[in-house]
């Protein structure tokens, strides 16, 4: 028998660990979905928002002491990207009566995949945004991802196109769902 998963916030310290879990994750859970371009591609839209770790509404997943998953939420404006990502990134705060929290940079490791340790970030990040007040969140789905969202009652908002890495664009989807 396996030891439960488990999870805590992020730290600057594991941000070693993140950036391996999320190219790891990028370049093979995408397969399938996006072109080895959009893959490639990827990297420069997709990433960690550094951000998140210092608010202290980033998570990480373990297993034992190893880190196989993770995923934030964020009370500020920027929908996705990371601190290496050409996305423009809006640290404004929002507002919980009106704006949607965001649900963001959520990646599992290839080899956990399937785990359940999604749901377990999406539902930690929306307990957390429910009680810092907000009754909607929003999150940037890829195609990977879209199926997860979906089952936990996402919607999509519009399909968007990313800005072209060498020429290649990344087909993103938009999404949201009420909290309350």
């Amino acid at each position: 028998m396996t030891a439960p998963l488990t999870h805590r916030p992020a730290d600057l310290d594991d941000l070693a660990a993140l950036h391996d879990l999320m190219r790891r994750a990028i370049d093979t859970l995408q397969d399938g979905f996006l072109t080895p371009a959009q893959v490639r591609a990827s990297r420069h839209v997709m990433g960690l928002d550094t951000q998140l770790v210092r608010d202290g509404t980033y998570l990480v997943v373990l297993d034992g002491n190893t880190i196989v998953g993770c995923g934030g939420w964020s009370y500020r404006a920027t929908l996705f990207g990371g601190d290496a990502s050409i996305v423009v990134r809006a640290p404004d705060p929002l507002d919980p009566a009106t704006d949607a929290a965001r649900v963001r940079a959520m990646y599992t490791s290839p080899d956990h995949a399937r785990r359940g340790i999604g749901r377990m970030v999406l539902g930690q990040c929306e307990a957390a945004a429910r009680a810092y007040g907000f009754r909607r969140a929003e999150l940037m789905a890829t195609l990977a991802g879209e199926p997860l969202y979906r089952a936990c009652g996402y919607v999509a908002i519009e399909p968007i196109l990313s800005d072209p890495i060498d020429g290649v664009s990344v087909p993103l989807i938009r999404m949201g769902k009420r909290l309350d």
